[in-house]
């Protein structure tokens, strides 16, 4: 079985393939640090995913296994509790099901309101480094190729490829959503914070065991991976007056990626295909949900 895709939705579908009995081979035209998932914050919430039953189901099943490799470091999983901040009064968010503590906040400031909850962090570089041992040490084998169709001739395909599914699988429905990130040294945060509803873009504040993402953008149709510096710097303001905490944090680097969005997560089989993508910015978030699916229907 092979297979496509080498970012946190094709490892964790290789490795469940590979705990059900499969013999598995992972290939991909770039390896896990260089794809989309190593830019992402990491912090699990349901963004650009739909349909919302689904997604609520995959992101409850993933909670549940991210809990569990948070109680070893090596996955570079740790749990947070966070603040989402709201700028007009809301119901509970759709997905509210799928977090077990979440609590309405009144004490902020400047806001309507806003929901705390405690929500998986993962940080990528270490967790995909950790889900391709975990892969190798199962059995299963990555390689880097580069294919210009989905491979033929195999017992069955797992298309796990992300944007390249707007050429692999033919569908005109997949549109990149740019993002970027700055990264700054960690200065003593523990609670991530969350403002999707600020100027400029959803702002965000992330922090890790030793250093603290800040987003963010959501720009549609863009394809550009560079660094934009206006950008950059508007994030940073955007950043600190969230989290004033981060005044004077240096910045350690900059990153851009695009998240892999349609109408709908798609996860179905169609003859010896079976199609796992589209995840927008929820890739992590859905991540084992998802892969528990694709080994039913495989």
């Amino acid at each position: 079985m092979l297979v496509v895709g080498a970012g946190v939705i094709g490892l964790t579908c290789a490795i469940r393939l590979v705990e059900a009995g499969h013999r598995v081979d992972v290939v991909a035209a770039e390896m896990p640090v260089e794809t989309t998932s190593s830019v992402a914050a990491a912090l699990w919430y349901p963004y650009r995913a739909l349909p919302q039953d689904r997604v609520t189901a995959w992101s409850a099943a993933s909670y549940d296994v991210f809990r569990e490799l948070a109680q070893d470091p090596a996955t570079g999983v740790a749990m947070r509790t966070g603040t989402e901040l709201l700028r007009e009064s809301q119901p509970d968010p759709w997905w509210a099901g799928a977090v077990p503590d979440l609590t309405h906040a009144t004490d902020l400031p400047g806001y309507a309101g806003g929901w705390r909850f405690t929500a998986p962090v993962a940080e990528m570089q270490v967790h995909l480094a950790w889900l391709a041992r975990r892969l190798e040490q199962l059995g299963g084998t990555l390689t880097r190729t580069r294919l210009d169709r989905l491979p033929e001739g195999e017992d069955l395909v797992v298309n796990a490829s992300g944007l390249g599914a707007e050429g692999l699988a033919e569908d005109p429905t997949m549109s990149p959503v740019r993002g970027q990130v700055v990264v700054v040294e960690q200065v003593g945060l523990e609670q991530w914070w969350l403002d999707p509803g600020a100027t400029g873009g959803p702002t965000y504040v992330v922090p890790r065991s030793r250093d603290i993402v800040l987003g963010g953008t959501d720009q549609p149709g863009e394809r550009d991976r560079t660094p934009d510096p206006a950008v950059a710097e508007d994030i940073l303001a955007r950043a600190k007056a969230l989290v004033p905490a981060l005044a004077g944090a240096r910045v350690l680097r900059h990153a851009v990626g695009l998240r892999p969005v349609r109408p709908q997560v798609r996860v179905e089989r169609v003859g010896d295909v079976i199609h796992c993508y589209g995840h927008g910015g929820a890739g992590m978030t859905l991540s084992w949900g998802c892969a528990a699916e694709v080994v039913e229907l495989a």
